[in-house]
């Protein structure tokens, strides 16, 4: 019993050691916490912040950092905070756009998240998209695009999704998957698209 006490204190003793150190690190160093998790602020584009379990550290966007004890008051600095209300701004956008095929225009509703926000920021765009698995048309773009990807199970016909980090489609047809996407939204009632490759314009309102 004795032993099983002492190694349970000699653990003890080794994770207090780790934590100081790295608490010690990161403040006299201004550098994060290795042990850390971590919280983007409006995308990472203002800053982000690094939860130690004594610190947080700021990263800002042009990569300085700051650390600061949890328990000690700390705004971020005047122009992150103005980036930060900047971002804000652009996140009221209008998250409906046009998706136009063979000459019919439907109205898309994308989601609220930074995939979606950078292919608005890309509008207006025309692609020739190939046909997949009497189910989907898809384009490799040589744009990257920030993921948060998951597996949905079940797609639904109008979904537009993002698999890997480039890869654009648009599924005409519900059906279950295995896969993972990043969705960017969804066609309101869309037609049977065909299986042939076709063209689709994507525009603002």
């Amino acid at each position: 019993m004795r032993k099983v006490i002492k190694v349970f204190l000699i653990i003890f003793v080794i994770l207090v050691i780790i934590v100081l150190a790295d608490t010690i690190q990161a403040k006299f160093f201004d550098n994060s916490p290795i042990l850390k998790i971590t919280e983007n602020r409006n995308y990472g584009k203002a800053y982000k912040r690094d939860k130690g379990i004594f610190v947080y550290t700021y990263v800002f966007s042009d990569e300085t950092k700051k650390t600061v004890f949890r328990w000690e008051k700390y705004a971020p600095p005047e122009e992150a905070v103005n980036l930060k209300q900047d971002i804000e701004s652009e996140s009221k956008m209008n998250f409906n756009i046009n998706v136009v095929i063979d000459n019919k225009t439907y109205n898309a509703k994308l989601e609220e998240n930074e995939t979606a926000q950078n292919f608005i920021n890309m509008l207006p765009q025309e692609y020739k998209m190939s046909e997949l698995n009497g189910n989907e048309k898809y384009i490799y773009l040589d744009e990257k695009f920030p993921t948060n990807s998951y597996n949905p199970k079940h797609i639904e016909k109008g979904d537009i999704m993002l698999y890997g980090n480039n890869c654009l489609v648009v599924f005409y047809n519900s059906f279950d998957s295995s896969y993972s996407y990043t969705k960017i939204g969804h066609i309101e009632n869309l037609e049977n698209l065909g299986n042939e490759d076709i063209v689709i314009k994507f525009e603002n309102k």
